[in-house]
């Protein structure tokens, strides 16, 4: 039983914290008390250091290994006489770090506080019983160890693709099969190249939350974020599986018993590019009241796989699943907030499942094409726009346009990521073109050149006194406009594109045009990055 115990101590994972115990005194089952950070004795905590520094300098290794091999080929060191020294060195060291793996469990062995998790997180494996899991939530640990919440395998229905869920694709038009051929060995070394750079740096570029290296860095202010969401708001983390095998860490605050109206909804968070739900756009809706479930994109925090289209799609599709068949929440209970690059699995899913209740994104973008040509060489333009549509195409406007529900914008009037030739270039802004786009889709009538100039005019303000300015200018009647809009929703009762506008005067376009733009947008005076306060996040509007 030693010897088993040992060895459990040698391979389980590493303890960060211990969360506090609920209390069963207390009605609603909040924390009894806080939690503390675990504190490993002397020999632990330096074989963990040790452990830590190989792990860091391994991930070092690979991320520079093109430039060290290209290095040491230079020097000759890669031959038959050269490598056999190096092998017995590395098995030296593999030796070596066994021995301190070694050590480490021994000295975790000793301490009680481990044993006692240890022991718990394999009953938990063998009996997965809500008890046990319970208990375990009360430990903050690697989350590689942590048993399987939900799988989409439980409820899925749905008819899958080979890669997973269904993505909006754009398939190359030929005129046959002769052309077909020709054309893919003419663009043969596009594709290797685009791949090269899609499984490299371009991804990480995308997803810098991504490389391990930042997360090690981003550490202790993902676990004090953790801690936060689980101590004072009674946060449950769970591991959910995808149709690709992929897991993904998610938290769920629930507010349904003593949080009001606002807390029978749900918010789904889908956070930036360098976003973990820890520390990011969740905490927006949670200072708003609601109950809200924040997940990490693929490769991020405790999540496994890399961000990839594909698999983004496929890691919101089990989030809402596990929202709806899991935690209880009909569709049209769910509202999906996105923050940045987070607006692509938003628009999916809203496209995907288009009975959920509304759709808010903030600081989002149309396309991400443009942005990559603003921050890539002129000479590479061929080869990012294959990129792009090949690998990361990242289509969030045309995935927007499947979705007929409410929808709010958020607009940051001083964003320097997503505008194409600076923060000070409000025009430049992609999300004007999502506003664009999807107004044009929904009120093509009114969106005509009239339209889209005094839309355009009113973008161009960058304050609220500008935009008052404009829409005076215009002379846009509020109570008129809606009463158009009311009359047309009665008469037709269809799905967008509406044709209201068709016999309207030039004034009448030019007014609705401004009044759906201000109902579609806010605009949020900051940079991309400053937190989105409670007060700023609204139900979209409904006519």
């Amino acid at each position: 039983m030693a010897a088993w115990l040992w060895l459990r101590c040698i391979l389980g994972p590493q303890l960060q914290r211990i969360h506090r115990s609920p209390d069963p005194q207390r009605p609603d089952g909040r924390a009894g008390r806080r939690g503390w950070n675990y504190q490993p004795r002397g020999l632990e905590k330096h074989t963990d250091g040790i452990l830590g520094w190989a792990s860091t300098l391994w991930s070092l290794s690979y991320y520079s290994s093109p430039l060290l091999l290209c290095y040491l080929y230079r020097k000759g060191y890669i031959c038959s006489s050269k490598l056999v020294p190096v092998s017995q060195y590395v098995g030296t060291v593999l030796v070596c770090l066994l021995g301190v793996a070694c050590l480490r469990g021994w000295e975790r062995w000793r301490n009680s506080e481990y044993v006692q998790f240890i022991s718990l997180l394999e009953q938990t494996k063998k009996n997965n019983t809500p008890e046990n899991k319970k208990k375990l939530r009360c430990y903050d640990f690697d989350f590689s160890h942590w048993p399987v919440d939900f799988s989409w395998s439980e409820v899925s229905s749905q008819k899958l693709t080979k890669a997973g869920v269904s993505l909006l694709r754009s398939e190359p038009r030929l005129r046959g099969a002769a052309d077909s051929v020709l054309h893919s060995i003419r663009t043969l070394p596009c594709h290797v190249i685009s791949f090269l750079i899609a499984h490299s740096f371009g991804r990480r570029m995308l997803y810098p939350g991504s490389v391990g290296l930042l997360q090690k860095a981003m550490r202790p202010m993902l676990q004090q974020g953790q801690a936060r969401l689980i101590e004072e708001f009674d946060g449950q983390r769970n591991k959910l599986k995808a149709c690709d095998g992929n897991e993904i860490d998610t938290m769920f605050v629930d507010r349904r018993t003593n949080g009001g109206r606002k807390g029978q909804t749900l918010v789904i968070c889908c956070e930036g590019n360098a976003g973990f739900y820890e520390v990011g756009c969740m905490n927006t809706p949670l200072e708003g009241g609601y109950s809200v479930l924040g997940w990490n994109h693929p490769g991020f925090g405790g999540s496994t796989g890399v961000p990839f289209p594909q698999n983004e799609a496929n890691a919101m599709d089990v989030v809402i699943q596990f929202a709806v068949h899991k935690l209880g929440f009909q569709l049209s209970d769910i509202v999906i907030f996105a923050w940045s690059i987070g607006g692509f699995t938003a628009t999916w899913a809203a496209m995907s499942y288009p009975e959920v209740q509304a759709l808010v994104l903030d600081a989002s973008f149309d396309d991400l094409l443009p942005l990559a040509l603003k921050v890539m060489p002129d000479s590479w333009r061929p080869l990012v726009q294959h990129t792009v549509r090949q690998y990361v195409n990242l289509n969030n406007a045309e995935q927007l346009l499947k979705y007929q529900g409410p929808v709010l914008l958020i607009r940051r009037t001083k964003d320097e990521i997503i505008t194409t030739t600076g923060p000070e270039d409000v025009m430049s802004n992609r999300g004007n073109d999502l506003l664009l786009r999807l107004l044009q889709f929904r009120y093509p009538k009114i969106m005509t050149d009239e339209g889209v100039r005094a839309v355009r005019h009113w973008l161009g303000a960058t304050n609220p006194l500008g935009e008052a300015t404009v829409y005076s200018a215009y002379e846009v009647d509020d109570d008129w406009c809606v009463s158009v809009l009311q009359s047309y929703q009665a008469d037709k009762d269809v799905l967008f594109p509406w044709t209201v506008g068709e016999d309207m005067a030039m004034e009448g376009r030019r007014q609705l045009a401004l009044f759906l733009a201000r109902k579609y947008m806010r605009n949020f005076e900051t940079t991309h990055c400053t937190p989105l306060p409670a007060s700023e996040f609204h139900s979209p509007w409904r006519l």
